[in-house]
């Protein structure tokens, strides 16, 4: 399998090193209510894509649900994104949630979390231009909110001799008949995510895909009631939100968004404007969390890291349900966030990755497995379901 980690989606990168300051566990492992549910800690599992399901129908495996049940100490699990029609899909051997197959298969996965007496929210995913014809329905082009070409490479696997990585072509803008179906989509998928035993589901509005080509002024080009103003590109995404209560509470709908970063290279003009307008059109659907990222290396080129953490901070202000925060934290870092009421909970990415009980980490301060790069994406239970936690260490002596 190639290093495509530019390439490919994934959520944000944790360093590696990490200086104890010994405070870490007190905040983050501090219990916390999410809507309705108690969560054992404000340690979330952010949404990692790891290219393993299978091939063809974009099904889960019972390593999955090795994978998940390791990790069902987090206070919430967020699923690696999981796209919800075969035109939402842009990378190869990722999840779908749209058939009675995949949601048979998801099933195992959900029971095992529970099993474990973990929380965990499917992240409801289309991608808009960032794809190619190949995943896409009668190889037509991608669809996005205006004709778009995105910057970078589609990663397409085995799918194309050329591959595994082929330019993204020109995405065509979507009419109101595409939009429509599209909100039926995300209404259909969020039915299938209940029938697969998920606790919620948490809709994927960041990271330059479909919904954030809406509210990016690079891309939404529109001269109808998506495009132009603020207001109108927040449209589709309060839109998708309704919908999607049609099948599952607000209590139980979360939302993604980052300001900047992402594959394609789409930006907004003026994200301090366009995102706090974006935190408060969420806020005022009732969804239970917001979970934004902040400028980082792993999604962009991780400057304006100050500006970021400002932005986060008066997005958290005009929201007003749980925030979660996302972007390269370390543990001291995160607990000092929640103790200066700037967030309530922290995502963290590759440091879950490879190490399956976090939680139990920070509460003593570590050690921390370091993350094999080499095998985050594609392959079968290296680097996957094989990284040691506290008890094998000990076990092992």
């Amino acid at each position: 399998m190639p290093n495509i980690k530019n390439t490919i989606k994934s959520s944000t990168e944790t360093p590696t090193e990490h200086k104890s300051n010994g405070s870490a566990h007190r905040a983050l492992t501090a219990p916390t209510k999410l809507g309705n549910m108690q969560l054992t800690n404000r340690i979330v599992m952010a949404p990692l894509t790891r290219s393993r399901s299978t091939a063809g129908d974009n099904l889960q495996t019972p390593l999955h649900a090795v994978y998940y049940a390791q990790r069902a100490s987090a206070g919430l699990i967020v699923s690696e994104a999981t796209q919800i029609s075969p035109q939402g899909q842009g990378y190869a051997w990722t999840p779908g949630i749209f058939t009675d197959q995949q949601v048979a298969h998801w099933r195992v996965v959900t029971d095992a979390v529970h099993s474990a007496g973990g929380r965990i929210y499917c992240q409801l995913w289309h991608v808009g231009a960032i794809s190619h014809q190949v995943f896409q329905p009668h190889n037509a082009r991608p669809f996005s909110a205006s004709e778009f070409q995105p910057e970078g490479e589609a990663f397409v696997g085995d799918l194309l001799p050329e591959g595994p990585t082929v330019p993204h072509p020109k995405a065509q803008a979507m009419s109101l008949e595409d939009i429509d179906n599209v909100k039926r989509d995300y209404r259909h998928a969020a039915k299938c995510a209940k029938e697969a035993g998920f606790d919620g589901v948490e809709i994927h509005a960041a990271n330059g895909y479909l919904l954030d080509q809406f509210i990016r002024s690079s891309v939404n080009k529109r001269d109808d009631q998506y495009g132009g103003s603020v207001e109108n590109r927040l449209r589709l995404l309060e839109e998708v939100i309704d919908v999607i209560a049609q099948e599952i509470p607000r209590n139980n709908i979360g939302v993604r968004l980052s300001p900047t970063g992402g594959p394609g290279g789409s930006f907004d003009d003026d994200p301090q404007s366009t995102y706090i307008a974006a935190a408060k059109a969420v806020s005022g659907k009732s969804v239970v969390y917001l979970h934004v990222v902040r400028p980082n290396n792993h999604t962009g080129d991780g400057s304006g890291i100050e500006q970021g953490n400002q932005l986060l901070k008066d997005m958290r202000a005009a929201f007003s349900g749980m925030f979660i925060a996302n972007g390269e934290f370390t543990p001291e870092e995160a607990a000092k966030w929640i103790e200066n009421k700037d967030t309530d909970a922290v995502a963290f990415g590759r440091l879950f990755l490879a190490n399956p009980d976090l939680p139990a980490r920070i509460a003593q301060d570590g050690p921390y497995n370091e993350p094999n790069e080499e095998t985050f994406y594609g392959g079968g239970s290296e680097g996957y379901v094989d990284y040691p936690s506290l008890d094998d260490a000990k076990s092992a002596k």
